[in-house]
């Protein structure tokens, strides 16, 4: 992954690049058109020239395509730019706690974080502390709850298995299943891009998508 800075200059090497690549490919474009309007025009029948209209019509069309080609470029390159930008300013995230779309927890310093975000109101939650094996290792019952973001910490300090501990929750409302959304708290460790998008790097975690970031702790 690259780092901030590095992702600065990568972009910036890469932009001129592609100014380069663009300019050429638009000058060799008019140089053919060019040739090949001079090659009608010598070998025209003198009895039949080619009409005025026609030629500007083809003039046109070379500029069109060129002005299409120049405006693509243009747009990458800004692309590019924003990308470079959006990884500057991600940097100040570094060592703050986030909170990512997932229901894998990170053990951080004997204590592991989540969150859950329920789409109405419940009047029974349970949360379960889950194994990488799938057994359930602790159980929350955080009882009624209205609609919105809930917190959570779970004292992970005996925590001796392979593998980062995960959640399940159950939300009910009357009996009935009240959708959530699991949330895990995690620390970034640096920011980057790949394929032209920020990426995160979280302590507990594979790189993530910026937009996978729920809340800035």
């Amino acid at each position: 992954m690259l780092s901030a800075t590095s992702a600065s200059t990568a972009t910036a090497n890469t932009s001129a690049a592609a100014a380069t690549t663009a300019a050429s490919d638009a000058n060799a474009s008019q140089d053919r058109f060019l040739k090949l309007l001079v090659a009608q025009l010598n070998n025209q029948d003198p009895m039949n020239p080619m009409d005025n209209a026609q030629m500007t019509s083809q003039m046109a069309q070379i500029n069109t395509v060129t002005g299409i080609q120049q405006v693509n470029e243009t747009l990458k390159s800004m692309a590019t730019q924003f990308t470079s930008l959006q990884v500057l300013q991600g940097s100040s995230m570094v060592g703050h706690n986030v909170l990512v779309e997932s229901n894998v927890l990170t053990n951080s310093g004997g204590v592991t974080s989540g969150a859950i975000d329920l789409t109405g109101k419940a009047d029974a939650v349970k949360i379960e502390i889950l194994s990488p094996g799938g057994q359930v290792l602790d159980t929350f019952n955080l009882g009624a709850l209205d609609a919105g973001r809930q917190s959570f910490d779970w004292d992970s300090s005996a925590y001796t298995f392979t593998g980062s501990p995960s959640f399940r929750v159950t939300a009910t409302l009357a009996g009935q299943a009240v959708d959530s959304t699991s949330l895990a708290r995690d620390k970034v460790v640096s920011v980057g891009s790949e394929n032209g998008a920020m990426t995160v790097q979280l302590q507990g975690r594979t790189a993530v998508a910026y937009d996978s970031i729920k809340a800035i702790l």
